[in-house]
């Protein structure tokens, strides 16, 4: 890249979190990122070339705004822009700099110009900033400079690879990269939370699998699909990556509920309590670590912190909650940004809630109630009849 002369676009990808760690740790985070980033170009069918000089990544292709947008739904970057490349002199990042803002940059407008250097030769920041606003400011008459609140910011950075002139930060979800952390296992609905919870562990480096609990009749009409939709959607956020989903018939498990005549007040918790019993006996096999939930401290009766303490002894596998201090109105918003959300709910209804379920089950009342449903004989009929579906890129497999 430093070789080339004539202007030229392209991509350049910012990653925040990955500068805080040690050097070793930095550089195999940034190899994973790279991955990731190859992944969602090469399945979206673009051919590129990607460098990673000193905390930046540049990516090269024909089609600069569709790589842009596909990189600003990876995890790890922070911001995307596109950038007219052109030699390191103060006079070629003017003359780009000036003919991207006769473009974009109209009269009356407050405007700023943002410059960086990498090396310390030649005009430092300030001046180069001055040297680029100047000329802008007498191309394009009746503009005035507002370093504080302008309309319009012109950026321009001095690398080892060349000059950068650009206008515009595309924002991505930052993070971690992709797989960094490991993999968990998470339980999917047809719900809003869920779908969120999920999102946020891929945004801290988890690689995802998701498990359904298809309650059959004992679930709305829409349930099982709008739950695969949830998975679907969030297939757009790992992009080259396959997302996989099982789906465990647990009909079996409300129909001895109700054939026994369980405590009605005690169905929410043992629900739960045999939805991590499966997600914990998968979560080795599938290689996951921990199982992840949706669960918000005190938003449902199941999810007091009387109950949420009795549901974690379903497994010893490590559970983890990212929305468990969320308010439901925060959740919504994310769950809106991140595409997730669903204006038309459908039939979402649990046939199987009480209508006064406990908000403190005991242990020992549970215990009692999982011995008498036969809780290991239930488990192995569930994990029995499992079905996998895959996503990739917003499509289903």
């Amino acid at each position: 890249m430093a070789e080339q002369q004539e202007e030229r676009k392209v991509v350049m990808v910012r990653y925040g979190e990955l500068f805080l760690k040690s050097d070793p740790v930095k550089y195999h985070f940034i190899g994973i990122l790279l991955r990731n980033i190859r992944w969602a170009l090469e399945t979206a069918g673009h051919s590129s070339s990607i460098r990673s000089p000193r905390g930046r990544i540049f990516v090269s292709g024909e089609k600069p705004e569709e790589i842009a947008a596909i990189i600003a739904r990876v995890f790890g970057v922070v911001d995307v822009s596109i950038c007219t490349l052109v030699e390191a002199s103060p006079d070629a990042l003017r003359d780009a700099a000036v003919a991207l803002a006769r473009s974009h940059l109209h009269p009356p407008c407050r405007f700023a110009v943002r410059a960086k250097r990498q090396t310390k030769t030649g005009m430092n920041s300030q001046q180069l900033g001055e040297h680029i606003g100047s000329a802008v400011y007498d191309a394009i008459p009746g503009l005035s400079v507002d370093l504080t609140h302008p309309e319009y910011e012109l950026f321009a950075e001095v690398r080892d690879c060349g000059g950068l002139v650009y206008d515009k930060r595309i924002p991505a979800p930052g993070g971690l990269p992709w797989g960094s952390q490991g993999k968990v296992l998470s339980l999917l609905s047809s719900g809003i939370d869920s779908p969120v919870a999920s999102w946020l562990a891929m945004k801290r480096g988890c690689e995802v699998a998701h498990l359904h609990m298809d309650g059959g009749r004992w679930a709305g009409a829409d349930v099982r699909e709008t739950a695969i939709e949830n998975h679907r959607r969030l297939s757009l956020w790992c992009p080259g990556a396959d997302l996989k989903m099982i789906v465990a018939d647990a009909e079996p498990f409300y129909d001895r509920m109700q054939e026994l005549r369980v405590p009605a007040r005690l169905r929410c918790v043992l629900c739960k309590r045999f939805m991590l019993r499966v997600a914990g006996t998968l979560a080795g096999p599938e290689g996951a670590q921990a199982v992840l939930t949706g669960e918000n401290l005190g938003q449902v009766a199941s999810q007091t912190l009387a109950n949420l303490a009795v549901i974690a002894d379903a497994t010893t596998v490590p559970v983890l909650r990212p929305l468990i201090t969320y308010d439901k109105g925060e959740t919504v918003t994310l769950a809106r940004k991140i595409g997730t959300f669903m204006e038309k709910q459908g039939d979402l209804a649990c046939r199987a809630v009480p209508r006064m379920p406990a908000t403190a089950a005991t242990r020992e009342a549970v215990a009692e109630s999982e011995a008498e449903l036969g809780i290991d004989e239930l488990l192995g009929t569930v994990l029995s009849r499992v079905t996998y579906i895959t996503a990739r890129n917003g499509k289903i497999l």
